[in-house]
């Protein structure tokens, strides 16, 4: 009779659904590829730690100035051989109006941050399911940027030896680009290439386009990083090709998320199903 016993509750226990529990191996990975509510003090945290960690790596680069400016000359000649390099005129252009390009040093130091930031509550509130996925795609192009910082070091067209651009912040004396003034010694001034100006706007533009159901609000995502490209070559602090540097930055990124998640992230779910209790499956003869 224990015999049979034992038998029987084997039985029984190797046809109870074990709640999933794993936390190696495939059940791991498959629990991290779900994606589930952001939780918001974890997603200040993280946000806020590796945003320091982006400034402190950054600027930890050496400032290798020889082949910062070396590589801009390169980047000057190549632009004239495509017979895009119209940096300077539109430079020139801007800074002979006062109010337009204070507005535009203004908009460099300050839409950077508080765009990306306001897309990422939006997607917090209101895509919660496609919001991890989003925000990878955003911290892996900020990270394989640190990468041709160090790789590539580019000085900006107003650091350029011989060059003839202005630079806006220092002219008209505004805050504004963390590399120019009294800010220079806080931020690397030659890690140029690749453009996270234009990496963050475009990231923002489309996520906006893709998920905003208001149309003109579609339409402001897409105008977004078309204005920023205009500033950031009309305040000399990037080339044009600083912002394919970006933009290559960026596939990247929603490559990793891709990969990740199986899809792209404006692909995903939009809510986040609630979690079910786990159950706790009583077998017989056991208290």
């Amino acid at each position: 009779m224990g015999d049979a016993t034992v038998r029987t509750r084997e039985r029984l226990e190797d046809g109870v659904p074990h709640p999933v529990t794993e936390t190696t191996g495939k059940g791991l990975v498959r629990r991290l590829r779900t994606p589930r509510r952001p939780r918001l003090w974890f997603e200040i945290l993280l946000i806020a730690l590796s945003y320091w960690t982006y400034s402190l790596v950054r600027n930890a680069v050496p400032e290798q100035r020889t082949a910062a400016l070396r590589n801009a000359d390169w980047i000057w000649r190549v632009e004239q051989q495509l017979g895009i390099a119209v940096e300077e005129s539109v430079n020139h252009a801007v800074n002979s109006v006062t109010w337009l390009v204070v507005g535009m040093n203004y908009y460099y130091a300050t839409l950077h941050f508080v765009v990306t930031l306001g897309v990422l509550v939006w997607l917090f509130r209101s895509h919660p399911g496609r919001y991890a996925a989003t925000r990878l795609v955003l911290f892996a192009t900020t990270g394989v940027a640190l990468a041709g910082y160090y790789l590539y070091p580019l000085a900006p067209p107003r650091l350029m030896n011989g060059g003839h651009f202005i630079d806006t912040v220092m002219v008209h004396q505004t805050w504004g680009s963390m590399a120019s003034g009294d800010l220079k010694n806080m931020s690397n001034q030659y890690a140029a290439m690749p453009s996270m100006h234009i990496g963050w706007s475009v990231w923002c533009g489309l996520t906006i386009f893709a998920l905003a159901s208001v149309p003109w609000v579609r339409v402001l995502g897409l105008v977004y990083p078309a204005l920023t490209l205009v500033v950031i070559v009309a305040t000399a602090n990037h080339f044009w090709l600083d912002a394919v540097g970006g933009v290559l930055c960026l596939a990247f990124g929603y490559g990793v998320a891709a990969a990740w998640y199986g899809r792209l992230p404006y692909a995903l779910p939009r809510l986040v199903p609630v979690a079910a209790r786990r159950r706790r499956v009583w077998l017989p003869g056991r208290a």
